[in-house]
Order: structure tokens, then C-alpha cells, then sequence
């Protein structure tokens, strides 16, 4: 303990980048060994740590993510800053934008996309409106409890936000095919009136359960067992090459046969390898489209910058949203 306590007061909080995780020393490497301590465990405990020294070196420092406490942004904010964090709960992912533009927050986390839903509308639209970087990426697994204060047979009612009901429908209609399905803001404000509400089960986090003294009627109820939400940090920081990064661009091209198809000959003769396109409508112009695409590499790299320059040439709008570490799956 004393050696845990001697590395952690050797954190030099203003000179850590919170983006960027900071391995735990040797010598609690060791320690962990010694007492076959798990490494995940470690490096949780050395998350925090580290979080709760940035915290009172830099107080202003706050991040910003969809509230209230125990939704999955709140866990996937807690999974990469720590619990130190000084987290600014927002109503909307708009709002978490705007935070970040108006100085409020210095970062944001915000939901991308989910293995089981696809998009997420409200941050495309968002970024095609506000001036932010991307520059970090949170992978969270999304496992699904059923909540409340009575028995499966007593519950009248299954309230969610809309992408978790939608994440458990198959679940539901096989085992409350009876009970009525109401859409609320988050998980967590579903949590808070199941604890209120008799009948009333809640589809969150367990973590909202323990928060909101509920009794975990059945987890893991979503459909997908590999459920995992991607979400992304904005800010107005542009992280340094790791060698295992991506970038994300918005591109819209000319309405013509065969502009996406000459656009994205750019990337396969320059070799790199995309790992997401979406496609969001404009709304001042029917039948056209913004992409949002998303492929290996740094924008400060040699040939994702030649291969940006290029694809300009058949944009009529290209806006490198940033370049960031790949997220990963613990």
C-alpha cells in the first residue's frame, strides 16, 4: 500500500493528457504479480487513481456526457477517465455539444453507434452543424438488466429509453409479452420510477439498479450478447500519431453517377482500409446525402494526408472530423 500510494503521488496530473491512459508503473506491476492480482484490475484501480490526481491539479478540466448518473454514457465516460472526472451530466447529446463549443466542458463523450441499432441520428446531425474534434473513441459493452421492486409475474409496465428497449425486443416479447412498453429520456431516469412506480420495471444498467436500491429481476436480456455501444470524445484537441489510429471524415460529392464510387476508388488505391460509412440526408436538398467515413490511419500520416488532399478534389464539402486512438474492448 505504502508503495501504491508513493507511485500515485508521482502522477504529474497537468502534464497527463486524460485522452490517453497512463500504464501503471513497474513497481505496482510487480506488486500486482506478487499478490496474482488480475492486470485489469490493476489498471482499473491505476485509472482512477491517476483521475482523482488530474481532478485537483486541474479543477476546470470537465467532461461532459449524456445524464444522469449510471446511464451508459456515464459509464463509458467513468470506463475512460476514471471515477476522478469532474462529469457535467447533459439532457441531449446537443447539449454535449455545446458544452464543448461554448467553453463549459473541455471534452465530451457522446454515443456513435451500436452493434445492434447502427447509428445513432442525433450525433450525425450534430456534427454536421457544430465545430468539434474528435479525439477518442470508448468501446462499452452493453449488457441489459431488468429492474424493479417485484416479481416478473407482478410487472405491468417495462419502461427504457428507446435504443435499450429496442436492444431487448426480443427478450420482451418472449417473456412480458403482456406488459406495456413506455419510452422514457435514459436508463437511469427509467431506473429512478421503477424504484418509485409499483409494477413498474426498469431496463438498465446493474450499476442503476445498486444506485436506485432495485432488485435485479433477470440480466444479460439483450439480444445480442456482443452488444457494444461506440461512442466517441470531442473537444478541440488533436491527438498525436499511435499507430493504431482512425479518422473520421464528413464528405459530400456532386450528384452525379458514380461520385461515391470514383470517391472511394481514392482510399483503395492509397490502401487504407475503412471501417465505417454512414449516410445522412441533407436537409436542404433531396435525394442527396452527407457520408460519414471512417478508416485506419492519422491524418498526419503521409498517405492518409495525400489520400485526404486527393478526395478534395471530388468533394464539394470534406471535413476531417479528427484522427484518434482505436478504441478497446476490455
Amino acid at each position: 500500500l505504502e508503495r501504491s500510494r508513493r507511485a500515485a503521488e508521482r502522477v504529474e496530473a497537468p502534464a497527463e493528457d486524460a485522452l490517453q491512459f497512463t500504464r501503471p508503473p513497474n513497481e505496482l506491476v510487480l506488486l500486482a504479480e506478487r499478490f496474482d492480482l488480475p492486470p485489469v484490475i490493476l489498471e482499473n484501480w491505476w485509472r482512477h487513481t491517476v483521475s482523482i490526481c488530474r481532478r485537483v491539479a486541474l479543477p476546470g478540466e470537465r467532461v461532459a456526457a449524456l445524464g444522469p448518473v449510471f446511464s451508459y454514457s456515464h459509464l463509458a465516460a467513468i470506463k475512460h477517465f476514471g471515477m476522478g472526472v469532474d462529469l457535467a451530466p447533459v439532457a441531449t447529446i446537443e447539449a454535449a455539444f455545446e458544452e464543448v463549443v461554448r467553453g463549459h466542458a473541455s471534452l465530451a463523450v457522446v454515443p456513435v453507434e451500436n452493434s445492434t441499432d447502427g447509428r445513432v441520428v442525433d450525433t450525425l446531425s450534430t456534427f454536421a452543424r457544430f465545430p468539434v474534434t474528435v479525439c477518442g473513441e470508448i468501446l462499452l459493452p452493453i449488457h441489459h438488466c431488468l429492474l424493479g421492486k417485484c416479481r416478473r409475474a407482478e410487472i405491468t409496465e417495462v419502461r427504457s429509453k428507446p435504443q435499450a428497449l429496442s436492444q431487448c425486443r426480443g427478450w420482451l416479447a418472449s417473456h412480458l409479452p403482456t406488459a406495456r412498453v413506455v419510452e422514457v429520456a435514459s436508463t437511469a431516469a427509467a431506473a429512478a420510477d421503477a424504484a418509485r412506480l409499483p409494477g413498474v420495471a426498469a431496463i438498465a444498467s446493474r450499476e442503476a439498479g445498486i444506485q436506485h436500491g432495485l432488485d435485479i429481476i433477470n440480466e444479460n436480456i439483450e439480444d445480442n450478447p456482443r452488444n457494444i455501444t461506440r461512442f466517441v470524445i470531442i473537444g478541440n484537441r488533436q491527438p498525436q500519431p499511435t499507430g493504431r489510429d482512425k479518422t473520421l471524415i464528413i464528405l459530400r460529392l456532386a450528384h452525379r453517377p458514380g461520385a461515391l464510387a470514383d470517391a472511394m476508388n481514392v482510399f483503395r488505391d492509397a490502401a487504407i482500409n475503412m471501417t465505417w460509412i454512414e449516410s445522412f440526408p441533407l436537409t436542404d436538398a433531396p435525394s442527396e446525402y452527407l457520408f460519414f467515413i471512417e478508416f485506419e490511419g492519422h491524418r498526419d500520416e503521409a498517405a492518409v494526408s495525400a489520400a485526404l488532399e486527393e478526395l478534395r478534389q471530388h468533394a464539394q464539402r470534406l471535413d476531417v472530423l479528427g484522427s484518434y486512438p482505436q478504441g478497446e474492448l476490455e
